[in-house]
């Protein structure tokens, strides 16, 4: 099949890319970037373009194309979703929209999640922006019979990045060194709600196992482990694959979010609940879907890729010093607490 991946570049995508290839799929990546130093596995075809950019311009570039898969990793706001409506109507056999499992219902009603969970988040504008995303596709389904199937991924991780409930994307191994040296690092609560994250390797199987299935058109679906375990066992693990003991603090979600705005939605909207996800679903449509990788072993595999390069081991330092002013706070405000 030929697929077009926008953006495609990204933590989650370039698994899906890479597998897209293995399977013979003859795969597009239209990035902004002109370099050769993306991502792209071999095999593929790399289409230089801004999807943000002006809309005539892009569209010219697609019109000598078509696709039968389109994969938008990058669309987060419904004007996006109308661009891609207005390029794509009538020229797509299927158009599957990355949505996020924290587009579920916040605070969740039953902590097992299946895909007829209502969407609502009222802690985090992002989620309830991809819900919007979702609304007007579907919209559209049903009135003109566009090809969406809705992808909702939920913490997925790779090598290069170990997304623990207190961190920095741009600079993962921070919390890596932090643990590595005996420093003091944040869980939130209690540390014992459940928690789902998926190795990105064995999302792409889910996603991938999707392509060309027109029964899937009209259907929306979360792919994610099986594997559910506490914040504080993420935690230990991750220690335990640095070799070294775990300094926790636990502090409520609550109290973060009053510190930093910011933890409203990603901690109060997302990750300070338990969730478990049943994948029923995304198993009947792709039987070979299964997550191989645990998160004791995707740790361990992170770790040696960071130990690997020192060039890869960059620091957050403005993060390192906010975590170290909250515990500091935080211990000054109940000081038999820790």
């Amino acid at each position: 099949m030929k697929v077009l991946f926008i953006g495609g570049t990204g933590l989650i995508s370039t698994a899906c890319s890479e597998l897209a290839v293995k399977r013979g799929h003859d795969l597009t990546l239209l990035n902004r970037s002109r370099t050769k130093s993306i991502p792209i596995p071999e095999g593929a075809h790399l289409l230089p373009a801004d999807v943000h950019g002006d809309f005539n311009n892009l569209a010219d570039t697609l019109a000598k194309y078509t696709f039968d898969v389109v994969v938008d990793w990058i669309a987060f706001t419904p004007e996006d979703i109308e661009r891609d409506i207005r390029l794509f109507t009538g020229r797509v056999k299927q158009f599957m929209f990355i949505s996020s499992a924290s587009a579920y219902q916040k605070p969740v009603k039953n902590y097992r999640i299946t895909e007829e969970t209502p969407l609502e988040n009222p802690y985090w504008q992002y989620s309830r922006d991809k819900i919007a995303c979702e609304q007007r596709l579907m919209q559209v389904y049903r009135q003109n019979s566009f090809p969406v199937t809705i992808i909702r991924p939920s913490l997925t991780y790779g090598l290069t990045q170990i997304p623990l409930c207190m961190g920095s994307w741009q600079h993962p191994y921070t919390m890596l060194e932090r643990i590595r040296h005996g420093g003091k690092v944040i869980i939130p609560g209690d540390g014992t709600s459940l928690w789902v994250c998926t190795w990105n390797a064995d999302f792409a199987v889910g996603l991938v196992g999707l392509f060309g299935n027109l029964q899937a058109v009209g259907e929306a679906f979360h792919i994610t482990s099986d594997e559910v375990l506490t914040w504080n066992q993420l935690y230990e693990q991750t220690a335990a694959a640095l070799n070294v003991p775990l300094h926790a603090v636990h502090i409520p979600s609550e109290w973060l979010a009053a510190w930093d705005e910011e933890y409203t939605g990603s901690l109060i909207g997302d990750k300070a609940n338990s969730v478990v996800f049943d994948n029923s679903k995304i198993k009947r449509f792709v039987p070979d879907f299964q997550c191989m990788v645990t998160w004791a072993e995707g740790v361990r595999r992170a770790v040696a890729w960071f130990d690997a390069d020192p060039s890869r081991r960059t620091i957050d330092e403005a993060a390192n010093r906010e975590w170290d002013e909250i515990i500091a706070a935080y211990e000054r405000s109940f000081p038999h607490r820790g």
